[in-house]
Parts: structure tokens; C-alpha cells; sequence
């Protein structure tokens, strides 16, 4: 079993920055991709940002410019900087990522249980 929890959202004013985690762990071979995901209250959950174990990222346009993701493979982690933080972003911002739990075996999705984030002046 693998299990992702996500620490570092709270409430920021507008123009802001939050630096979240997410800690992989349990039983691990290998991650491929790590990710982060987001909704908002009444709205479907969408991809923020995620990363590949080869280095590829990719964001949404919505976010592109203003947060990067990064991973310490090293520790099975995924950060996200979010920087010029607006309202809009105001979400439950949830982990994800693609375990593979021994060789050959097929990767799975498994999801952290959620950090709110609010973005309120």
C-alpha cells in the first residue's frame, strides 16, 4: 500500500505565496509521474501541474508562469511553489502519483486525502 500526504496550504491573502508537500510512502519500487490536482468548490478536479521521472513538466494554463513543481525522487516527494496566488486558486489541492510496488508489476494512481488552500484578503 502507498500512501501521499500533502502539508503547507492555508490561507493567504492575494498576490501571496504557499509552498505545498507531499510525501510518498509505503511500499515503493518506483514513482513515474507525481502530480498535483486541485478543485474547487462546485467545479471538477483539474491538473495543476505534474512531473514525470524523466524531468517533463506541464501545467495548466492557468497556472503557468506563477507555480512550478518540483521532486526529490531521492525522498519521494513533490513540492509545488505557488507564487502570485488570486483568488481563483482557492481549492483543495490534492497529490497524486503513479507507483509501481515492485518490478513488473503495473503502475497505479493513488491520491492524498486533500490541503485546502484559500486565497481571501
Amino acid at each position: 500500500q502507498v500512501q501521499l500526504v500533502e502539508s503547507g496550504g492555508g490561507l493567504v491573502q492575494p498576490g501571496g505565496s504557499l509552498r505545498l508537500s507531499c510525501a510518498a510512502s509505503g511500499i515503493i519500487f518506483r514513482i513515474w509521474t507525481m502530480g498535483w490536482y486541485r478543485q474547487a468548490p462546485g467545479k471538477q478536479r483539474e491538473l495543476v501541474a505534474r512531473s514525470t521521472l524523466g524531468g517533463s513538466t506541464n501545467y495548466a494554463d492557468s497556472v503557468t508562469g506563477r507555480f512550478t513543481i518540483s521532486r526529490d525522487n531521492s525522498k519521494n516527494m513533490v513540492y509545488l511553489q505557488m507564487n502570485s496566488l488570486n483568488v481563483e486558486d482557492t481549492a483543495v489541492y490534492y497529490c497524486n502519483a503513479d507507483v509501481a510496488t515492485a518490478w513488473g508489476v503495473r503502475p497505479r494512481d493513488y491520491w492524498g486525502q486533500g490541503t485546502q488552500v484559500t486565497v481571501s484578503s
